[in-house]
């Protein structure tokens, strides 16, 4: 038997050429997910070993410590410096700077604009840099660049480099230029080094430092130096090794990695489940077509067992075959990943990891799914009597079975509508688990039903489009209808697998579309201002301010200072405004209290925040404000509306300014009488790079294009699902043709041309193809009003969506689908020679 289940293969692997195609696809998404993520960890942790690979022992201020700690103090260096086996320690101070190039652009925009202190030991050198022209910054007025950065912006040693912390850009003259295992230089950023007073002064305080990097004596080994270092340190310290120091990066990596595997791995189950259709109707169809071939195995003394064992050894070589196919794609798929996808800005080179659980994975998923999902048709071939060897007809479905199916199909889907319904209906409020998970469970109840009534629902839903077939396109259309009930357990099969494919994208179109509606409405209804000022990274500060105050037009000016703050005994992220002009740039919806208390030094909540603490206007709230220990008493003033243009709690900048350190923000709303324009406010900022002003559309897309960007990579990662499912198409259609070879000859013969054939099929799989997006659709547009409904109170201004247009685009696209899946069945079936077709059984 097991011979004979390899001939098989070899026989029939035209017809299966579509099945192990869907095995690799589902296979190269779980494994290119692995070798991705293994990478990603391995380039990671790789990069985060190199920049301590230097450092010994590193002492950071200690996240235990609740006193008030300014830094790492001058004598706290001097006495681990002191410390037995210590070779060498060095003072470090971290901040920002943003560098320009010649042209007055930002030079590695975005998170990495990193800033450190030159920290020459006893030789003159930093263990930290290594210098390729030039030397370190030893006095004020003076600054090195790494490579990258100097390369990208043209500059040499003694060129002078504008660089801006929060103002206007500063110049300085470029010392030398380094090369380094800095995470953030690695990530594709910018790093400038200072000399070590002059970075005390810009990003911290005079004196004291950030951290500590330790070097051993010959012989100590770090851990004991970290020991000894830790007895005479402060409370407010605390030493580690470079070794923890890079396990906990590691730690985090990892957990980061995990989160990123677990999405991905959804996506590629729903890949794997709509496989799962095309190979069950692959071995359906071929144990139909091999009916008679069966029967005779059974005749000359084969067991169900063992008929059984034949398909399902098929089914295992094909699964190995789409495993090692997949393993192959996904490693391809990883490959381009790690080149192009960013975290952060940047992801670090390293090669690609394919581990032997990757492997091993690959081969069970591979296999397995196959064998599962043939398992049923291996039954069904297993039931083939002997005496169905005299003849060739396929056994039909009992009417019993097709009754249980429907009713079992029926009960599930009306539970399942019930549960969503509730779920949706529970009131369980902003992001609740509870909510979530009782619409999930019904969401697997209706889709599962769905599934199993599909055979039903083909008969109903194609006798509606019959008519038009018949009209439309005459005998091919006619024969094309019929086609597609003729089995309707086929059609179903066939059709499941893009109506799921559809279902996730309807679902997901309906909630993105959702909050971008509410997103736009938002802007028009909040945001007054006529621009909005960002610094492509950068920070702004009060000069930027005052700056565009001045130019002629501009009537209001009010920055978005961002920050925290320990309010009432908890933390909450922080929006800081000047309250005078906020009304003209801003509309805060206030529903309780006024906006003019803002002017009076009292805070705004937003009521999802207000009712979760029970705060209500009036209430006087402690407020311990970042990197501070000062703390006083706010009033709540106003409670507002939930919405994405401001943080949960607004106060005035001089609340702000008064009880903590200079602050920065990265936000300026403008309004204007009309007589002035972007360029006007750009040259009132020349000077700071990476200005960007953007208009009210340019507004309206900053606030909603986080959405449509994460909408798009959704889509893109049910891709693979979709193809699968077009797969299926091309598989049945193809298989249909082979197995209707004699009626196809026989309607030649009757007078039916070659285009009138080309056209029954392609009608036929335009049909199914439009069957299955209706269901995905109309499935996709009830659970997508479900999960917006759980997440109302999260979409500011909630109003449900439903985008017909795109629902269109959806139906035009699965028609285009079925006539390009229908290319090769339809040339192959109007190519078939008469006769022979003819004699065929």
């Amino acid at each position: 038997m097991f011979r004979t289940a390899l001939r098989n293969v070899l026989a029939h692997k035209a017809r299966l050429l579509m099945t192990v195609l869907a095995v690799m696809l589902g296979v190269a998404f779980v494994s290119g997910t692995l070798i991705f993520t293994d990478s990603y960890k391995n380039a990671s942790n790789s990069q985060t070993a190199k920049s301590y690979a230097q450092v010994d022992v590193q002492v950071d201020e200690n996240t235990a410590y609740n006193g008030e700690s300014s830094g790492i103090s001058p004598k706290t260096l001097d006495e681990v410096a002191r410390v037995d086996g210590v070779a060498d320690a060095a003072g470090r101070v971290d901040g920002s700077a943003y560098v320009a190039d010649k042209q007055g652009g930002l030079i590695a925009g975005g998170l990495f604009n990193s800033a450190a202190n030159f920290a020459p030991g006893k030789d003159g050198k930093d263990p930290l840099y290594e210098f390729t022209d030039g030397s370190g910054p030893t006095r004020p007025g003076r600054i090195a660049l790494d490579k990258g950065t100097a390369d990208t912006g043209g500059y040499h040693v003694g060129d002078t480099v504008p660089v801006a912390l929060t103002g206007p850009a500063k110049t300085y003259k470029l010392s030398g230029i380094f090369t380094t295992d800095n995470e953030d230089v690695a990530a594709g950023g910018s790093l400038v080094l200072f000399d070590t007073t002059t970075a005390q002064r810009l990003f911290l305080q005079p004196g004291f430092f950030e951290n500590l990097t330790v070097s051993a004596a010959p012989g100590v080994s770090s851990p004991d130096l970290a020991a000894a270092i830790n007895k005479v340190l402060p409370h407010s310290a605390k030493a580690k090794t470079g070794r923890q120091l890079a396990d906990e990066h590691a730690k985090l990596v990892s957990g980061d990695a995990t989160t990123l595997n677990g999405i991905l791995f959804a996506f590629a189950g729903v890949a794997l489940f709509v496989s799962v259709f095309l190979i069950a109707n692959t071995f359906t169809m071929l144990a139909a077509q091999r009916t008679r071939e069966l029967a005779l195995l059974r005749a000359v003394g084969a067991s169900r067992r063992q008929v059984t064992r034949s398909v399902l050894i098929e089914a295992m070589v094909v699964g190995a075959v789409g495993a090692a196919a997949g393993l192959g794609l996904g490693a391809a798929m990883a490959a381009v990943a790690s080149a192009t996808v960013d975290f952060d800005g940047g992801t670090p080179d390293g090669p690609l990891i394919i581990t032997s659980t990757t492997v091993l994975v690959a081969a069970v998923v591979g296999v397995l799914v196959t064998m599962v999902a043939a398992w049923l048709p291996a039954r069904r071939a297993a039931k083939i009597p002997p005496v169905a060897a005299i003849g060739s007809a396929h056994l039909p479905a009992t009417t019993r079975s097709l009754v249980l199916r429907n009713v079992f199909g029926g009960i599930l889907t009306l539970l399942g509508a019930a549960v969503v319904a509730a779920g949706a209906g529970s009131g369980a409020g902003v992001g609740s688990s509870r909510g979530g998970a009782i619409v999930g469970f019904g969401a697997f109840l209706t889709v599962t039903g769905v599934l199993v009534l599909i055979p039903l629902l083909s008969r109903p839903l194609i006798a509606v489009v019959q008519p038009l077939l018949r009209r439309g396109f005459g005998v091919s259309g006619t024969l094309a209808g019929r086609n597609a009930v003729r089995s309707p357990r086929r059609t179903g099969a066939t059709a499941s697998a893009l109506a799921i494919g559809l279902t996730l994208v309807s679902a997901l179109t309906v909630l993105g579309v959702t909050i971008g509606q509410s997103m736009n409405a938002m802007t028009t209804d909040i945001v007054k201002a006529d621009y909005m000022v960002t610094a492509g990274g950068a920070r702004l500060d009060a000069s930027a301010v005052t700056a565009l105050r001045k130019v002629p037009g501009v009537s209001a000016v009010s920055q978005e200072q961002q920050g925290w703050m320990q309010l009432g005994g908890s933390q909450q992220d922080v929006t800081a405004v000047i309250p005078a002009d906020l009304d003209k740039v801003l509309h805060l919806p206030v529903v309780s209290g006024s906006q003019d208390t803002l002017a009076k030094g009292q805070v705004a909540v937003d009521e999802n925040l207000a009712r979760s603490h029970g705060w209500k206007v009036g209430d006087t709230l402690s407020a311990v404000y970042e990197d501070s220990a000062k703390g006083r008493r706010l009033t709540v003033g106003a409670v507002f509306k939930y919405n994405e243009v401001v943080l949960p709690v607004v106060v005035s900048a001089d609340v702000i300014d008064a009880n903590a350190p200079a602050t920065s923000f990265s936000k300026i709303y403008v309004t204007t009488d009309g007589t002035t324009n972007e360029k006007a406010l750009a040259d009132a900022l020349r000077g700071r790079p990476g200005i960007r002003i953007d208009d009210r559309q340019d507004i309206r897309s900053e606030l909603g294009g986080v959405y449509d960007t994460l909408l798009n990579v959704l889509y893109g990662l049910l891709a693979i699902s979709l193809i699968i499912a077009v797969l299926g198409v091309v598989n049945t259609l193809a298989m249909s043709v082979f197995e209707r070879q004699r009626e196809v000859g026989m309607l030649r013969a009757v007078g039916l041309d070659r285009p009138g054939v080309t056209r029954m099929i392609q009608l036929e799989a335009v049909v199914i193809s439009l069957f299955g997006a209706v269901i995905g659709i109309g499935l996709g547009s009830f659970l997508g009003w479900a999960i917006c409904e759980i997440t109302k109170a999260d979409i500011p201004g909630y109003a449900l969506v439903l985008p017909w247009g795109r629902f269109a685009l959806f139906l035009l696209l699965a028609a285009l689908v079925g006539l390009l899946a229908a290319l090769w069945p339809a040339r192959s079936a109007a190519r078939l020679n008469l006769l022979t077709a003819i004699k065929t059984e």
